[in-house]
């Protein structure tokens, strides 16, 4: 069988919507994620996500430090 790891080449581009206004003391918790505030106040995480159990593990980060989750948005594959 094939190796079926997501490579650099395969990761997608997510775009994760949170209700709260994180300030940037708080990149470190979200890894490579770059964060983005709107005019609403919200917050906006984009970045490189290597596969399902990444994305998965980053939404309980989310829910862990009790946040409101408003969308996740896959933006492009890289």
């Amino acid at each position: 069988m094939g190796d079926t790891r997501p490579t650099e080449s395969k990761r997608a581009i997510y775009a994760i919507r949170i209700r709260e206004r994180l300030d940037e003391d708080w990149i470190e918790w979200f890894d490579t994620m770059t964060l983005t505030h709107t005019s609403e106040g919200q917050t906006i995480l984009t970045g490189p996500v290597a596969d399902q159990a990444a994305l998965h593990g980053l939404l309980s980060r989310i829910s862990d430090l009790n946040l409101t989750l408003i969308s996740v948005t896959q933006v492009e594959r890289t």
